[in-house]
């Protein structure tokens, strides 16, 4: 960073104080891990300044002859990874991904079913107060209130009721596998197109640890810098009579000039997810997450569903006198990054938030294991029983810190 502590000091400050903030806490957000070098690399790389619109071949601009062979690469890595038909790599993020496929088959007012926020759904899939909610007739779907799983029968009698143009499956604090299958058949009995949101486990279904959506679905979207430990942006996987449509939904319909230094990423990424490093890395992902559920579990927490099938585990703190929001600052204060997180229970509970959601994909890149897993967990006991006591949140800190310290994630 030479060039930068050159022309601004003030923001090369920032950065190694942003470096030195990942190396020495535990980073436990289930939509955020660490890339590895080569990412950075190639985000950072003269692809940054390239202008492209359209795709290869036909483009608007000139000088677009490396940038054609980087994404022609992108998308031939994306569809011989995932085993699709097709894949747009353009997209800017996953709601990005989301809309295009939305208004690549559906008009304004037409009806879509997905899953509830507070149940585990996403703002894109048609929150009132998202795009999607604002252009389409949204119904929702949630989880049983006993077990806390998708009910498949009540799915079905609601897509029969509701007659939707589009379900959407997938989540974004959901910790269980979705029968993609049962997804499908309930979406074609009612002759609606079915949609999967990956985003959080597209790295999980890359590696294989999980079952796929591919087959199953009619659209599959993802992004790259979450289980996938690439970088930022969206992936739009589909059935090749759809490709058309969603060309032209991504460009001109829902963005212009695409990042060629991010669609580079993504090539780099799904390159890397074909080697035995990646593969090993989720599956210890999913190891280290079932580990700790089981844990936090034997320690009196409220896990919800009682365990997870994915990277993410999510808990109701509301038994140890907190809401998600103190929960989060107690253990941010302890060096432990995770977010409040609604729970299905909370319409009982003024809107409140009273989860908290954790992932497992952020430790296990840097190599944390099991045995890390049951520290963290009794941290996290320890930090939320004692959530006002400031000398066991400073104990805490420095544990973590010397924990960090072995598993080290640039400085290696």
């Amino acid at each position: 960073m030479r060039c930068l502590r050159d022309d601004d000091p003030v923001m090369a400050s920032l950065v190694d104080k942003e470096k030195a903030r990942i190396e020495t806490t535990l980073d436990l957000i289930a939509a955020e891990n660490h890339a590895p070098a080569s990412i950075m690399e190639v985000l950072g790389s003269v692809f940054n300044t390239k202008t492209i619109e359209g795709y290869p071949g036909r483009r608007y601009h000139a000088g677009c002859v490396y940038a054609d062979e980087v994404e022609r690469l992108a998308v031939s890595r994306c569809k011989d990874l995932f085993g699709a038909d097709y894949a747009n790599v353009q997209p800017h993020s996953g709601t990005s991904a989301n809309l295009a496929v939305l208004f690549s088959v559906l008009d304004v007012g037409d009806r879509i079913l997905s899953m509830a926020l507070s149940h585990g759904g996403h703002l894109s899939h048609g929150h009132r107060a998202s795009i999607a909610g604002k252009c389409f007739e949204i119904g929702h779907y949630g989880v049983d209130g006993d077990t806390g799983r998708i009910d498949y029968e009540a799915v079905a009698a609601m897509a029969e009721a509701f007659r939707p143009a589009m379900i959407i499956a997938g989540a974004s604090s959901y910790p269980r596998l979705i029968d993609y299958r049962k997804m499908g058949a309930i979406a074609a009995s009612v002759s609606a197109y079915l949609l999967v949101d990956m985003a959080h486990i597209g790295g999980l279904v890359a590696a294989g640890v999980i079952p796929s959506p591919v087959p199953h679905a009619d659209f599959v979207t993802f992004t790259c810098y979450k289980t996938m430990m690439g970088g930022r942006g969206g992936v739009i996987l589909g059935r090749k009579q759809f490709a058309d449509g969603i060309d032209r939904a991504v460009f001109p319909g829902c963005q212009g000039t695409s990042a060629v230094n991010s669609i580079a990423a993504k090539a780099v990424i799904f390159n890397l997810a074909q080697t035995d490093g990646f593969k090993r890395t989720q599956a210890l992902t999913l190891k280290n997450a079932v580990r700790l559920a089981g844990a936090l579990g034997e320690k009196g927490f409220s896990v919800v569903t009682g365990g997870t099938d994915t990277h993410q585990v999510l808990v109701d703190v509301t038994t140890r006198g907190l809401d998600g929001k103190r929960a989060e600052r107690a253990l941010e204060g302890a060096g432990i990054v995770l977010n409040q997180n609604v729970i299905a229970a909370d319409k009982n509970r003024g809107g409140a938030a009273s989860g908290i959601r954790i992932g497992t994909a952020g430790i296990s890149c840097r190599g944390m294991g099991p045995q890390e897993v049951d520290v963290i967990a009794g941290w996290l006991d320890r930090v939320t029983t004692h959530h006002r006591d400031e000398g066991v949140i400073g104990e805490v800190r420095n544990e973590v810190e010397n924990l960090c310290r072995q598993f080290p994630v640039y400085d290696r």
